[in-house]
Protein backbone atom coordinates (compact mmCIF):
# COMPACT_ATOMS: atom_id res chain seq x y z
CA UNK A 1 0.00 0.00 0.00
CA UNK A 2 2.80 2.07 0.91
CA UNK A 3 5.01 1.53 -2.41
CA UNK A 4 2.13 2.41 -4.66
CA UNK A 5 1.21 5.94 -2.64
CA UNK A 6 4.64 6.66 -2.37
CA UNK A 7 5.24 6.05 -6.49
CA UNK A 8 2.17 7.63 -7.41
CA UNK A 9 2.58 11.04 -5.16
CA UNK A 10 6.23 10.79 -6.49
CA UNK A 11 5.13 10.63 -9.93
CA UNK A 12 2.31 13.38 -9.47
CA UNK A 13 5.02 16.04 -8.52
CA UNK A 14 7.36 15.47 -11.20
CA UNK A 15 4.43 15.22 -13.81
CA UNK A 16 3.71 18.56 -12.32
CA UNK A 17 6.71 20.12 -12.95
CA UNK A 18 6.93 18.47 -17.07
CA UNK A 19 3.47 20.91 -16.84
CA UNK A 20 5.10 23.92 -15.75
CA UNK A 21 8.20 23.40 -18.01
CA UNK A 22 5.49 22.70 -21.16
CA UNK A 23 3.50 25.23 -20.12
CA UNK A 24 6.29 27.71 -20.29
CA UNK A 25 7.51 26.51 -23.71
CA UNK A 26 3.84 27.94 -24.93
CA UNK A 27 3.53 30.68 -23.41
CA UNK A 28 7.38 31.83 -25.46
CA UNK A 29 5.82 30.06 -28.83
CA UNK A 30 5.92 33.74 -30.19
CA UNK A 31 9.14 34.92 -28.13
CA UNK A 32 12.27 35.49 -30.67
CA UNK A 33 15.38 33.31 -30.24
CA UNK A 34 13.75 31.21 -27.82
CA UNK A 35 14.59 27.37 -27.01
CA UNK A 36 12.26 24.93 -25.91
CA UNK A 37 13.25 23.64 -22.70
CA UNK A 38 12.93 19.51 -22.11
CA UNK A 39 12.72 17.96 -19.10
CA UNK A 40 14.37 14.58 -18.60
CA UNK A 41 14.17 12.39 -15.27
CA UNK A 42 15.76 9.49 -13.64
CA UNK A 43 15.19 6.86 -11.06
CA UNK A 44 17.48 6.52 -7.75
CA UNK A 45 17.49 4.05 -5.35
CA UNK A 46 16.12 4.77 -1.70
CA UNK A 47 18.75 3.83 0.73
CA UNK A 48 18.01 3.28 4.05
CA UNK A 49 17.84 0.98 6.83
CA UNK A 50 16.67 -2.49 5.57
CA UNK A 51 17.59 -3.53 1.87
CA UNK A 52 17.21 -0.68 -0.82
CA UNK A 53 13.52 -2.25 -2.88
CA UNK A 54 12.22 0.99 -3.49
CA UNK A 55 12.66 3.87 -6.10
CA UNK A 56 12.62 7.32 -6.61
CA UNK A 57 12.68 10.11 -9.25
CA UNK A 58 14.39 12.81 -9.56
CA UNK A 59 14.83 15.63 -12.17
CA UNK A 60 18.06 16.00 -14.11
CA UNK A 61 19.06 19.48 -14.88
CA UNK A 62 16.89 21.00 -17.66
CA UNK A 63 17.74 21.05 -21.05
CA UNK A 64 16.89 23.27 -24.25
CA UNK A 65 16.30 22.29 -27.85
CA UNK A 66 19.02 23.08 -29.66
CA UNK A 67 17.38 22.89 -33.05
CA UNK A 68 16.97 26.17 -34.81
CA UNK A 69 13.72 27.93 -35.55
CA UNK A 70 11.81 29.30 -38.11
CA UNK A 71 14.12 33.04 -39.82
CA UNK A 72 11.55 35.45 -40.38
CA UNK A 73 12.71 38.10 -42.63
CA UNK A 74 11.30 41.65 -41.70
CA UNK A 75 13.06 44.05 -43.75
CA UNK A 76 14.32 46.03 -40.75
CA UNK A 77 17.96 47.16 -40.78
CA UNK A 78 18.02 46.84 -36.89
CA UNK A 79 17.13 43.13 -36.75
CA UNK A 80 19.80 39.70 -37.24
CA UNK A 81 19.87 36.43 -36.95
CA UNK A 82 22.36 34.09 -36.38
CA UNK A 83 22.73 30.86 -39.02
CA UNK A 84 23.04 27.62 -37.89
CA UNK A 85 23.93 26.61 -34.38
CA UNK A 86 25.64 29.31 -31.94
CA UNK A 87 25.23 32.43 -29.78
CA UNK A 88 25.80 35.79 -30.01
CA UNK A 89 27.57 37.32 -26.56
CA UNK A 90 25.93 39.99 -24.20
CA UNK A 91 26.42 41.34 -21.03
CA UNK A 92 24.35 39.43 -18.05
CA UNK A 93 23.32 41.79 -15.10
CA UNK A 94 26.53 40.79 -13.29
CA UNK A 95 28.77 42.47 -15.83
CA UNK A 96 29.51 38.74 -17.51
CA UNK A 97 29.89 37.72 -20.59
CA UNK A 98 26.64 35.25 -21.82
CA UNK A 99 25.25 34.71 -24.86
CA UNK A 100 21.68 34.54 -26.74
CA UNK A 101 19.96 33.98 -30.37
CA UNK A 102 17.33 36.67 -29.71
CA UNK A 103 18.92 38.98 -32.76
CA UNK A 104 17.84 42.49 -33.09
CA UNK A 105 19.53 45.82 -31.61
CA UNK A 106 19.02 49.58 -30.82
CA UNK A 107 21.44 52.31 -30.14
CA UNK A 108 21.10 54.02 -26.74
CA UNK A 109 22.11 57.41 -26.03
CA UNK A 110 25.48 56.43 -25.20
CA UNK A 111 25.91 55.01 -28.70
CA UNK A 112 25.98 51.52 -27.22
CA UNK A 113 24.47 48.78 -29.18
CA UNK A 114 22.25 46.81 -26.90
CA UNK A 115 19.71 44.05 -27.82
CA UNK A 116 15.94 45.23 -27.20
CA UNK A 117 15.86 43.96 -23.83
CA UNK A 118 18.52 46.21 -22.68
CA UNK A 119 21.69 43.69 -22.79
CA UNK A 120 24.77 45.51 -23.98
CA UNK A 121 26.28 43.32 -27.53
CA UNK A 122 29.55 42.43 -26.90
CA UNK A 123 32.13 42.64 -29.44
CA UNK A 124 35.19 40.64 -29.40
CA UNK A 125 37.20 43.67 -27.35
CA UNK A 126 33.98 44.50 -25.35
CA UNK A 127 30.97 46.40 -26.07
CA UNK A 128 30.28 48.09 -29.28
CA UNK A 129 30.09 52.20 -29.51
CA UNK A 130 28.38 53.89 -32.59
CA UNK A 131 29.45 57.19 -33.99
CA UNK A 132 27.10 59.80 -33.21
CA UNK A 133 24.98 60.96 -36.60
CA UNK A 134 25.88 57.27 -38.34
CA UNK A 135 23.46 54.61 -39.51
CA UNK A 136 24.80 51.10 -38.89
CA UNK A 137 25.45 48.23 -41.13
CA UNK A 138 26.48 44.59 -40.25
CA UNK A 139 28.21 42.14 -42.38
CA UNK A 140 27.19 38.75 -42.46
CA UNK A 141 30.59 37.93 -40.88
CA UNK A 142 28.92 40.34 -37.93
CA UNK A 143 31.09 43.20 -39.32
CA UNK A 144 29.49 46.31 -37.38
CA UNK A 145 29.78 49.64 -39.90
CA UNK A 146 29.64 53.29 -38.85
CA UNK A 147 28.25 55.30 -42.11
CA UNK A 148 28.38 59.24 -41.02
CA UNK A 149 24.97 60.62 -42.80
CA UNK A 150 25.83 64.35 -41.42
CA UNK A 151 28.50 64.41 -44.13
CA UNK A 152 28.85 65.25 -47.69
CA UNK A 153 30.96 62.91 -48.65
CA UNK A 154 29.69 59.84 -46.25
CA UNK A 155 32.69 58.07 -44.41
CA UNK A 156 32.45 54.31 -43.30
CA UNK A 157 34.28 53.28 -39.99
CA UNK A 158 34.38 50.11 -38.58
CA UNK A 159 33.63 49.46 -35.41
CA UNK A 160 33.97 46.21 -34.55
CA UNK A 161 32.74 42.82 -34.52
CA UNK A 162 29.63 40.83 -33.03
CA UNK A 163 31.46 38.30 -31.02
CA UNK A 164 29.79 34.94 -32.32
CA UNK A 165 30.32 31.30 -31.03
CA UNK A 166 29.51 28.08 -31.66
CA UNK A 167 27.77 25.14 -30.37
CA UNK A 168 27.87 22.46 -33.17
CA UNK A 169 27.14 19.70 -30.52
CA UNK A 170 24.09 21.65 -28.84
CA UNK A 171 25.19 20.23 -25.30
CA UNK A 172 27.84 22.79 -24.64
CA UNK A 173 25.88 25.28 -23.36
CA UNK A 174 23.38 25.26 -20.89
CA UNK A 175 20.07 27.79 -20.40
CA UNK A 176 19.78 29.84 -17.24
CA UNK A 177 16.97 31.20 -15.27
CA UNK A 178 17.34 34.41 -17.12
CA UNK A 179 16.88 32.82 -20.22
CA UNK A 180 20.67 33.36 -21.30
CA UNK A 181 23.24 30.90 -22.12
CA UNK A 182 26.60 29.54 -20.48
CA UNK A 183 29.07 27.82 -21.20
CA UNK A 184 28.79 24.34 -18.96
CA UNK A 185 32.33 24.26 -18.37
CA UNK A 186 32.50 27.96 -16.83
CA UNK A 187 34.68 29.63 -19.90
CA UNK A 188 34.24 31.95 -22.42
CA UNK A 189 34.64 30.74 -25.74
CA UNK A 190 36.51 32.47 -28.19
CA UNK A 191 34.67 34.38 -31.41
CA UNK A 192 33.84 31.77 -34.34
CA UNK A 193 34.80 32.83 -37.52
CA UNK A 194 32.83 30.32 -39.17
CA UNK A 195 29.13 31.55 -37.73
CA UNK A 196 27.86 34.16 -40.17
CA UNK A 197 24.56 36.79 -39.63
CA UNK A 198 21.55 37.25 -41.82
CA UNK A 199 20.46 41.00 -41.33
CA UNK A 200 17.26 42.24 -41.63
CA UNK A 201 15.36 38.79 -40.43
CA UNK A 202 15.20 37.25 -36.59
CA UNK A 203 14.84 33.56 -35.41
CA UNK A 204 11.61 32.68 -33.90
CA UNK A 205 10.89 30.64 -31.05
CA UNK A 206 11.52 26.62 -32.37
CA UNK A 207 8.14 25.47 -29.91
CA UNK A 208 5.53 23.74 -31.88
CA UNK A 209 2.35 25.07 -30.83
CA UNK A 210 0.41 22.11 -31.68
CA UNK A 211 2.93 19.45 -30.20
CA UNK A 212 3.35 21.41 -27.27
CA UNK A 213 -0.35 21.53 -26.55
CA UNK A 214 -0.63 17.77 -27.09
CA UNK A 215 2.08 17.13 -24.66
CA UNK A 216 0.32 19.64 -22.17
CA UNK A 217 -3.02 17.54 -22.36
CA UNK A 218 -0.56 14.09 -22.14
CA UNK A 219 0.76 15.82 -18.67
CA UNK A 220 -2.97 16.39 -17.54
CA UNK A 221 -3.81 12.68 -17.89
CA UNK A 222 -0.75 11.07 -16.46
CA UNK A 223 -1.25 13.81 -13.23
CA UNK A 224 -4.70 12.76 -13.21
CA UNK A 225 -3.86 8.92 -13.14
CA UNK A 226 -1.37 8.99 -10.56
CA UNK A 227 -4.23 11.27 -8.16
CA UNK A 228 -6.36 8.45 -9.06
CA UNK A 229 -3.57 5.74 -7.66
CA UNK A 230 -2.78 7.63 -4.72
CA UNK A 231 -6.65 7.61 -4.19
CA UNK A 232 -6.90 3.53 -5.01
CA UNK A 233 -3.48 3.68 -2.16
CA UNK A 234 -5.68 5.30 0.26
CA UNK A 235 -9.10 3.17 0.03
CA UNK A 236 -7.36 0.15 0.25
CA UNK A 237 -5.44 1.32 3.58
CA UNK A 238 -8.50 2.23 4.85
CA UNK A 239 -10.27 -1.48 3.84
CA UNK A 240 -7.33 -3.68 4.94
CA UNK A 241 -7.69 -1.52 8.63
CA UNK A 242 -11.66 -2.25 8.42
CA UNK A 243 -10.91 -5.68 8.00
CA UNK A 244 -8.03 -5.62 10.60
CA UNK A 245 -10.39 -4.32 13.57
CA UNK A 246 -13.25 -6.32 12.53
CA UNK A 247 -11.13 -9.57 13.09
CA UNK A 248 -9.20 -8.15 16.24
Amino acid sequence: MDKMLFIAMNGAKHVALQQATTSNNLANANTNGFKAELVAFRALPVVGDGVPTRAFSVDSTVGHDPNQGPINHTGNDQDFAIKGHGFFAVQDPQGNEAYTRDGGYVVDENGLMRTRSGRLILGDGGPLTIPPNSRVELGTDGTVTAVAIDQGVRQAQVVGRIKMVADESGKDFYKGNDGLFRRRDGGIPELDETRSLISGAVEGSNVNPVETLVQMVNHARQYDLNIKLMQTADQNARQANSIMSLSN
